[in-house]
């Protein structure tokens, strides 16, 4: 049932129409009650600039590494995340500047890949976005990058929204994969569509003959372009799901892989374990435009 849905929001057959039509209502429902949010909602203006980077289809769409190479570019970072799949609570430092201050089930994947990714960054996930950037401001932040924070209607910012190269059903839930209505995109600042603004870079390190690819991320066949030859077997678990270490022991001597190939998301999971790691690095290349924008919000911000 789980890769019913699956294809269907991203990939539909012909025989997913007719469920598309009966869920319809419920879409439209739906994406109402999201626009009318929207409308609505009155922002909180805060005296410090916020780069949201968000999109509107569930699952990866390159939030992170976009997060990532803007953590980087910039001084003073923080960024705020909601930390989803974490087992914690409320608001948890996951770094300062680049000092790790939590473990991975305290801070989740997404967070904890960040963290480790910019020592001069700091991170911070919470609930309440306001909250994380309350607490921001007062540690000396100069800019906040909010991560999926396109819903986030009553925050005051800039938005950066990505879309896939390819959208091929863009109703909202329970229809299709989105979040609100397609539409809704024209409340972005700045839309960056990928292989256009942006592009995946993806290398691989530590290739190995034989390889079982396991991973927890939304929409796993993506991943699919970028495998290299050797794949022996694919193991998907649910997006931000933990990891069994004995479990993938057994399955790699089921397939008589030599390596578990994973993402650096599903790497940061995987610390403690003893099993022999090739792991798939993704980073962006992202269009000047993208960053003569933030810069211009930025200077007008400051003054």
């Amino acid at each position: 049932m789980k890769h019913f849905f699956e294809t269907m929001f991203f990939a539909p057959k012909w025989y997913h129409y007719a469920v598309m039509v009966l869920l319809f209502p419920l879409s439209f429902l739906y994406g109402s009650f999201m626009l009318f949010r929207r409308l609505v909602s009155t922002k909180k203006h805060f005296f410090i600039p916020i780069i949201s980077v968000g999109n509107l289809i569930v699952g990866g769409s390159g939030k992170t590494p976009f997060v990532t190479a803007l953590g980087a570019r910039y001084e003073g970072v923080y960024i705020i995340s909601r930390g989803y799949g974490r087992e914690s609570e409320g608001l948890v430092e996951v770094s300062h500047k680049g000092q790790i201050l939590c473990d991975v089930k305290q801070s989740g994947d997404e967070p904890m890949l960040m963290a480790k990714s910019l020592p001069l960054a700091s991170v911070i996930v919470s609930e309440d976005r306001t909250l994380a950037i309350e607490l921001a401001m007062k540690k000396g932040a100069k800019l906040i990058i909010m991560d999926d924070g396109f819903n986030r209607v009553e925050i005051d910012k800039f938005e950066i929204l990505l879309e896939p190269e390819c959208m091929p059903n863009i109703l909202p839930f329970p229809a299709g994969a989105l979040r609100e209505f397609y539409g809704t995109g024209k409340f972005a600042d700045v839309i960056a569509k990928e292989n256009q603004d942006f592009k995946r870079i993806v290398q691989c390190d530590n290739v190995s003959e034989s390889m079982l690819l396991v991973t927890a991320i939304a929409n796993p066949s993506r991943l699919d372009a970028y495998l290299p030859e050797g794949v022996v077997g694919k193991v998907y678990l649910d997006d931000h799901a933990y990891f069994d270490e004995a479990a993938l022991k057994n399955k790699m001597q089921e397939c008589k892989a030599s390596t578990l190939l994973v993402t650096q998301k599903d790497e940061v999971k995987m610390k403690d374990f003893k099993l022999p790691l090739s792991v798939m690095k993704l980073k962006l290349e992202i269009d000047d435009a993208i960053f003569t924008s933030i810069d211009h919000y930025i200077k007008e911000k400051k003054c």
